[in-house]
């Protein structure tokens, strides 16, 4: 069974996109759940998850919930033996590819964790968007080539085996988790690319901040993760 958890935090807007590419006969046909791991939403996410069939996490404390704490909460939920994690701002190029590759990826016992290749929203998608992207996919391949481990939270797919082995996201990263738990991942076997798949994602974050800036952001979570198995950002803002 594979099971897809969406984290998920006052998405009405775009949750909607990803969960109708996974539509109830694509789900029987692939033995697939989807779980919504909500961050305490206060607009329609919660209602959207149900409506469309997901099975729905919800996060109830008075504090803000970090991404790594809803993904491990999708994943305690999860009947699968293959977890698939996607962001709730993304699309799939090929949802029923998409499925079979995370199936025969997972079945190579050589594999430990899968990733793809992420691209900005096609129809809003600038030239420094595809620079970057570009770029990005590159070196995710070259950290992976090098036996570093890499893949970003668009898209990170492992056994629920190997998810628990190496005791899942670390729930205390506000930022870097994706990075975190893949460089774990790692010391257990390849890290590997999709082949024919691209996940979209929405470039919001991007158009409100733009490039120079999310990179720095992303280069100091790096690095607190390597040095401090931290992450410098005290908060990761939404941006909706």
């Amino acid at each position: 069974m594979i099971s897809i958890i969406i984290p998920a935090y006052n998405e009405e807007k775009l949750l909607p996109q990803i969960l109708a590419q996974f539509p109830p006969a694509l789900r029987s046909r692939k033995n697939a759940e989807i779980i919504v791991s909500d961050g305490g939403s206060t607009d329609g996410t919660v209602e959207i998850a149900e409506r469309e069939g997901a099975v729905v996490v919800q996060h109830r404390e008075d504090r803000r919930q970090t991404i790594a704490e809803g993904r491990n909460q999708g994943a305690a939920a999860a009947r699968g033996e293959i977890l698939v994690f996607i962001n709730a701002d993304v699309r799939i190029s090929d949802a029923d590819l998409f499925l079979a590759e995370a199936e025969r990826l997972a079945a190579d016992t050589r594999v430990a964790g899968v990733t793809s290749v992420v691209h900005v929203f096609p129809e809003e998608e600038i030239f420094a968007d595809r620079l970057f992207h570009l770029w990005h996919n590159s070196y995710v391949r070259f950290l992976n080539f090098i036996g570093e481990g890499m893949g970003r939270g668009e898209c990170q797919i492992l056994k629920a085996e190997m998810f628990r082995r190496v005791g899942g996201y670390n729930a205390a990263m506000v930022a870097g988790e994706d990075y975190d738990l893949f460089r774990r991942v790692r010391k257990n076997g390849r890290i590997v690319m999709m082949s024919g798949v691209t996940v979209f994602e929405s470039p919001r974050r991007f158009r409100k901040y733009g490039y120079l800036h999310i990179l720095w952001g992303w280069t100091r979570n790096a690095l607190a993760v390597i040095f401090r198995n931290a992450s410098s950002s005290e908060e990761w803002e939404a941006v909706r």
